[in-house]
């Protein structure tokens, strides 16, 4: 008996010793590429008890210090809380402690985790983290929205709601600049992203349910960020299901269930995913992108859209164009790369 509790006291202490060794001396560059590989292989063979490791991995990488580039680590994170609801608050308490600069991962990933109860952890959570207090407390309150209560679009007011809103204005109220802090699919390129992770931790379709939601938005000329976020979906779909033989079959059932407007890119999606014609989808959206550049809007061929578009035309060319693996383009980035454009081209060259 004593043996027996020795050896498990020698095997703990050796397990310790080799998580303490882990962290520091590990160059973070090579590290957070394992991970990655890692995170994309994941749904195929879970690792659970790993998870913790890989989350350190990141923050130790400072994987989160452009937020709106980081959006597939959180997704993960999110989805490998959600997908084990009965060791999810044992799973939150292993990432700490955490950086300050980055305590807002944890309190997003609980919030976009999908748990049935991720309010209660929330709470029990919050203490650890009292300098995002407010941040939990929107959450908690509604006022900020999980991942799948984001709206795929702003509502558009009508007619009679705008012309409600002239009456009802005081002409003489200096009007205080609010920062605009909705979120919608069709606005905020990241949420891709963060839909990718979650799938890569849980192998669910729910979020590629919301993705394929996006594929008419690859064929829009109206704005600028849904046709980026759609040839984005569209290339990420097909590119993904090449791979995932799984997700080209469920794309392949989603063909007699959707709606005219999604089923036209999905079946391109499903074509090129079978014949791993990755080109021609490319080639597609370059051209798509191109043309909106040259002719505007269909909506608004005019100076005031080329006076919206600014900046936003630099991000497109350079998100679009990465996205699409087009790397040289001549366009100026604006941007840095998101996931969805780095893990692409991280994961294409190890195949």
């Amino acid at each position: 008996m004593r043996v027996i509790a020795l050896a498990l006291i020698l095997c703990s202490f050796v397990q310790s010793a080799l998580a303490a060794a882990a962290a520091p001396e590990i160059d973070p560059q090579t590290s957070l590429a394992v991970v990655q590989q890692w995170i994309y292989n994941y749904r195929t063979k879970p690792d659970y008890a790993h998870v913790p490791a890989a989350v350190r991995v990141m923050f130790h990488s400072q994987t989160f210090k452009e937020p709106e580039n980081a959006g597939i680590y959180l997704g993960f994170i999110a989805g490998a809380i959600g997908s084990n609801p009965a060791k999810a608050e044992q799973l939150v308490n292993s990432f700490f402690p955490v950086p300050p600069e980055d305590e807002w991962v944890i309190v997003r990933a609980i919030a976009y985790s999908g748990l049935p109860d991720w309010r209660n952890l929330m709470r029990k959570i919050a203490p650890k983290m009292p300098g995002r207090r407010v941040m939990i407390e929107g959450y908690l309150s509604g006022a900020q929205q999980t991942l799948l209560e984001i709206p795929l679009e702003e509502a558009k007011l009508g007619m009679m709601d705008k012309l409600r809103g002239a009456i009802t204005q005081n002409p003489f109220k200096k009007e205080e600049r609010k920062l605009d802090t909705r979120l919608s699919y069709a606005t905020h390129q990241d949420l891709l992203d963060i839909l990718w992770g979650y799938y890569f931790a849980t192998g669910s379709y729910v979020p590629i349910q919301r993705i394929v939601q996006m594929l008419p938005w690859s064929k829009s000329r109206d704005t600028v960020d849904k046709l980026t976020i759609g040839s984005m979906a569209r290339y990420t779909l097909a590119s993904y299901s090449v791979r995932d033989a799984a997700l080209r079959d469920y794309l392949r059932g989603e063909l007699a269930r959707q709606s005219a407007p999604i089923k036209a890119p999905l079946a391109e999606v499903v074509e090129a995913a079978d014949t791993v014609q990755l080109g021609a989808v490319r080639k597609d959206a370059v051209a798509a992108v191109e043309e909106l550049k040259t002719k505007g809007s269909d909506a608004r061929r005019n100076m005031d859209f080329w006076g919206q578009l600014g900046v936003g035309a630099l991000a497109l060319g350079c998100v679009s164009a990465a996205a699409l693996g087009q790397v040289a383009v001549g366009i100026p980035c604006v941007i840095g790369g998101s996931a969805s454009q780095g893990l692409l081209s991280f994961w294409e060259k190890q195949q």
